[in-house]
């Protein structure tokens, strides 16, 4: 076996050892996500007491699936996708300065997980790489990060608030949709469009910001933000999509 294809293991909720061979090459993304009783890896790759795969320098899998905190070893500059998804025991995690991409669904549905320090390094944050990690109250954002993909904090229904940074220039669509406790939004000045649905249905949201460098804002952006009262608008948007703004209790503007 040279190749281990993505999904592969997928789902295989009664295992709890593997021994990857020497001739294999390649591992595929979420090969091992949600194996809810895997406990260690053997063999080529594996490394940190057998808790993680390591691949080229890509974190490909996870299998301390009861552990509860996890510091990314220094030697990973990507978190792969599915990495740590459906860890649902785990509840902080540490992402050092050496990591530069968070993968797809890197961190999807990690229902224990209460806080994420992501480090200066992390230029790029995947689709869905947060989403449905229910307990997630608080984020920081490194000053690096210049993408927050589609739907990367999707549905965090525990998110209280968020502060964008400079750095950010695309907020991805429906990145924060259904955060049902997020309240406070400040959108930084290098931000130059705010997707679709990026904020659909972000029902405690009350006030936003948005900042003097954004063109455009996507159809559904602010969608269904019943309580949103107040929005103060950059001079530089030029396009305001359909539904943009829709069932949104507006005082002023």
């Amino acid at each position: 076996v040279t190749t281990i294809g993505q999904a592969a293991f997928s789902d295989c909720d009664s295992l709890t050892s593997v021994t990857i061979g020497d001739s294999v090459t390649t591992i595929g993304g979420n090969a091992f996500a949600s194996c809810d009783s895997l406990k260690e890896f053997k063999g080529k790759y594996a490394t940190d007491n057998g808790r993680c795969l390591i691949v080229d320098n890509t974190l490909i899998a996870y299998a301390n699936k009861s552990g509860t905190e996890y510091t990314i070893p220094d030697s990973v500059t990507t978190i792969g996708d599915y990495a740590f998804g459906w860890c649902e025991n785990l509840t902080n995690v540490t992402i050092g300065d050496s990591v530069t991409t968070i993968g797809e669904r890197a961190f999807n549905w990690c229902k224990s997980l209460t806080s994420v320090t992501i480090g200066d390094s992390v230029t790029t944050i995947g689709e869905r790489a947060f989403c449905y990690c229910d307990s997630l109250t608080s984020v920081t954002i490194g000053d690096s990060v210049t993408t927050i993909g589609e739907g990367a904090f999707e549905r965090c229904k525990s998110l209280t608030s968020v502060t964008i940074p400079d750095s950010v220039t695309t907020i991805g669509e429906g990145a924060f949709r259904i955060c049902n406790s997020l309240t406070s939004v400040t959108i930084g000045d290098s931000v130059t469009t705010i997707g679709d649905s990026a904020f659909n249905g972000c029902s405690s949201l009350t006030s936003v910001t948005i900042g003097d460098s954004v063109t455009t804002i996507g159809e559904w952006a602010f969608g269904g933000c019943d309580v949103l009262t107040s929005v103060t608008i950059g001079d530089s948007v030029t396009t305001i999509e359909k539904g943009a703004f829709a069932r949104c209790g507006f005082t002023s503007i």
